[in-house]
């Protein structure tokens, strides 16, 4: 096993005070020796060494993901590149890339974090782990390995994508841990019907999914269809990659590892801190990172604090799972929509599968909402009544739901997108 009890069952006292030696450290460092931080401190009259309580924090400025682009590839970097051991990179598809380097004690950091994650979900020496994500410049595919590796589980670096090949690898090599996106789980639980595999013939018995965000519903729809628990967790590459949070067994939170990170939930219009339980923002700032340290992160991630302790016994603050990004939220009539809302809401519905695009057009200056769902087979062999049915069921459920009158497209199996990544699943098609 690879609970750190030491730390991760600390007092919150102890806790706060960890994260107070380091923050302060750490803002030090980056005033030392990374121009961008040194001038915005500078700017806002802020002494690095002046911080006295966490609270402080707020007073100094954010980073946001423009920051890291304007400063390509290494402007951030806080230790020479000579010191650097390992760089990463966002794809770069909407705009320059991100960059980040790790040092070799960021390596072990990050392979430290990732493996008490994996513990945490019940994953163990005696596991075989199948990788399904990418490996590369991606941060993802790495962090799991390093981190099933100081566990001491054993790899399958499979990476993504030729899902018959995923799996056979998992019944000849016998796989009983499985990482990817979720989407991707489901795709590969839809090919396993496909080929006619029984997932209960299989080694699986646990899930760690992230990169994306995904309901509570697709959760048990994962449990129920490959035989597994699934489990959640969540990092960014601007960050450190995998390891930020995770789920324990008790499925109920991501266990922050707040030993390294400094975590606020913030309002993200007021950039005011939330009460615990509203949904807010995630902003980071990192504690131990040597080569790519990061003040105030903006992730664009929402979720929600849970500061109630956790019945595994870990002293770590929780938060919900992501319920989507404030960039990706659809704001419908004057109504915020998120993605996740509406997948939780179709899985609750008898004959859809789970599997949905939305597209938002405007028309007449008014906004319009299409979700498009695919159905089983026997739905259009049936009568026009029973589609009629189903589609005003699909309707009045999500109007329930959101709060917002959406329009009800009904598309067969297998006419929508799979994804071997992260998913993409809304088309904005307005003009602001």
């Amino acid at each position: 096993m690879y609970w750190q009890r030491d730390f991760e069952c600390m007092p919150r006292a102890e806790i706060e005070a960890l994260q107070l030696a380091r923050l302060q450290k750490t803002l030090q460092r980056v005033a030392a020796h990374v121009p961008f931080y040194r001038n915005a401190f500078a700017a806002l009259k802020l002494d690095a060494g002046a911080v006295k309580t966490l609270d402080d924090i707020q007073r100094f400025p954010f980073t946001l993901k423009q920051d890291l682009r304007d400063n390509y590839p290494y402007g951030l970097f806080a230790v020479p590149l000579r010191e650097v051991v390992r760089v990463h990179s966002s794809s770069g598809t909407t705009g320059i890339a991100t960059v980040v380097g790790y040092t070799r004690n960021d390596i072990v950091t990050w392979s430290d974090l990732v493996a008490r994650i994996l513990c945490g979900a019940g994953v163990t020496p005696d596991d075989v782990v199948q990788i399904a994500f990418g490996y590369g410049l991606f941060t993802g595919g790495f962090g799991l390995h390093y981190g099933c590796e100081r566990l001491g589980a054993s790899v399958i670096p499979i990476s993504a994508g030729n899902t018959r090949r995923q799996i056979q690898i998992m019944q000849d090599f016998k796989t009983t841990a499985l990482v990817c996106t979720p989407s991707y789980a489901l795709k590969l639980a839809d090919v396993m019907m496909d080929m006619g595999i029984n997932p209960n013939g299989l080694s699986l018995r646990v899930g760690l999914f992230g990169a994306e965000p995904w309901s509570e519903a697709m959760r048990q729809e994962l449990n129920a269809r490959l035989g597994i628990r699934a489990t959640d967790n969540y990092g960014l590459s601007e960050v450190m990659g995998p390891g930020v949070a995770g789920e324990c067994e008790e499925c109920n939170g991501q266990h922050i590892n707040e030993d390294h990170f400094l975590v606020e939930i913030l309002d993200p219009e007021t950039l005011q801190p939330v009460a615990p339980g509203e949904i807010g923002e995630i902003v980071i700032t990192t504690l131990t990172k040597e080569a790519f340290p990061v003040i105030r992160y903006r992730s664009r991630d929402l979720a929600r604090l849970l500061p109630e302790p956790c019945a595994c016994g870990r002293t770590f603050k929780r938060i919900t799972r992501l319920l989507g990004r404030s960039d990706d939220m659809l704001i419908i009539k004057g109504v915020n929509v998120f993605p996740t809302q509406i997948e939780s809401s179709l899985f609750a519905i008898e004959g859809t599968e789970p599997h949905y695009r939305l597209i938002v057009d405007r028309e007449n200056n008014e906004d319009k909402l299409t979700v498009m769902v695919e159905v089983n087979e026997s739905i259009f062999s049936d009568s026009m009544k029973t589609q009629k049915t189903l589609i005003d069921a699909i309707r009045q459920g999500l109007a329930s739901d959101l709060g917002v009158g959406v329009t009800v497209k009904l598309v067969e199996e297998k006419t929508l997108e799979r994804f071997e990544g992260k998913a993409s699943r809304v088309i904005d098609n307005r003009k602001f």
